[in-house]
């Protein structure tokens, strides 16, 4: 597979995924604030105990993240690509808090019930999908020309 240079700058992309990358982006930032303010307490819930850090640190850390990516998405255009597979990678990372909360039994968010802690676990692979196609890194990582 012959891809085309990972830090090379990307030619335009559709509208579409544009809009798609701006509202992940947004997203993520808007996340990122709630870590850190409004939404702390609900978050500690979706550490994991396995963790070696502390919840405080873990939801503060993954705030930071959270805007340091949104940010990225929203500014960063000429490194859309790798910015979407770190944006990917860190859905993927996360995903265990996801799973903590679920086998938890833990309350946050509105999801106070086991079945509804269950569909959470789905929202994410689609998060990570967003992530990949919005920046057009699926289609890098297929190999294909960086933009379609």
């Amino acid at each position: 597979m012959n891809r085309p240079p990972l830090l090379q700058a990307p030619p335009p992309t559709s509208l579409p995924k544009t809009i798609g990358r701006i509202l992940l982006g947004t997203f993520l930032v808007f996340t990122g604030i709630s870590h850190l303010t409004f939404a702390r307490q609900d978050f500690y819930a979706q550490v994991p105990k396995s963790l070696p850090f502390s919840e405080g640190f873990t939801v503060v850390a993954s705030g930071i993240a959270e805007i340091t990516l949104g940010l990225s998405l929203l500014f960063l255009r000429r490194q859309r690509i790798p910015v979407g597979l770190a944006a990917a990678a860190f859905f993927v990372a996360i995903f265990p808090g996801n799973i903590a909360q679920y086998l938890n039994h833990a309350d946050a968010f509105g999801l106070d019930t086991d079945a509804k802690r269950f569909v959470r676990l789905f929202l994410q692979p689609p998060l990570v999908m967003w992530a990949l196609w919005s920046t057009n890194a699926w289609t890098w990582l297929r190999g294909g020309p960086p933009c379609e």
